[in-house]
């Protein structure tokens, strides 16, 4: 895997302790004003976030982790619909009073009380500015020709916090509008077919957007080595694979 001097981009990698929230899931730190953000892979297309004292989920399920015993949420994103990317139990035992969720509208028939946001739609949300990104299927479809995720429906999110533009795709393929996107720091891209995209698809989406990090997640049983030889020659981009289950 490579290692690339960033400039003025300044990354610190780290191993954290095995997580106090249950197993010992992964994480990284990336170097933050005031303080740094811890990015745990938990599994699939499940993260969670810490910025200080602020917790945030994306996609919660529970075959990837106890959520009884997960840290209570400050923010939860959902990308779409679907269950494996929409779980109402996990969502409820880590929901507290006052936690906002920001969801696509097809989720709002799970999930009562959210935030929508629909494809192009900004938002700030505890002073974390949101931005939500298309999130469809092109090539890949079911038998009777509907795409797998239908243009317009799920969606990706840009977090803007601490100084730093964070990608999260939830599932997609390498979409036109991702050339759209500018100066993302960290981007979370899918990589398992038919749902989203090859180690090839994903390879092309980092360089439509140039992401100074890039990790691919929602990869399933794809051999993730493949987009670090796929993008061994793109100077501009760190691939980190971490384990998800």
């Amino acid at each position: 895997m490579k290692l690339l001097e960033l400039g003025f981009f300044s990354v610190i990698l780290a191993f954290a302790a095995p997580s106090t929230a249950g197993d010992a899931f992964e994480s990284d730190f990336l170097t933050t004003s005031p303080v740094p953000i811890k990015m745990t892979f938990i599994g699939h297309g499940t993260l969670m976030f810490h910025l200080g004292e602020t917790v945030i989920h994306i996609d919660p399920v529970g075959t990837y982790a106890d959520y009884s015993k997960m840290p209570k949420a400050d923010i939860i994103f959902i990308t779409h619909e679907h269950r494996d990317h929409l779980d109402p139990d996990s969502i409820q035992k880590i929901r507290k009073p006052d936690t906002d969720i920001v969801l696509s509208e097809k989720c709002t028939k799970q999930i009562q009380g959210g935030i929508v946001m629909k494809n192009g739609d900004v938002k700030t949300v505890r002073g974390i500015k949101v931005e939500a990104v298309p999130a469809y299927n092109i090539f890949y479809k079911r038998a009777s020709g509907e795409p797998f995720h239908p243009k317009g429906v799920g969606n990706g999110y840009v977090l803007n916090m601490g100084g730093k533009r964070i990608y999260v795709a939830g599932d997609t393929e390498n979409i036109p509008e991702m050339k759209r996107l500018k100066n993302i720091d960290c981007a979370f891209l899918p990589m398992n077919v038919p749902y989203t995209m090859t180690p090839e698809m994903v390879a092309k989406a980092a360089r439509m957007f140039r992401p100074k990090i890039l990790y691919p997640y929602h990869y399933g049983y794809t051999n993730p080595q493949e987009i670090v030889d796929l993008l061994k020659n793109d100077k501009y981009c760190e691939v980190r694979i971490r384990k998800l289950r």
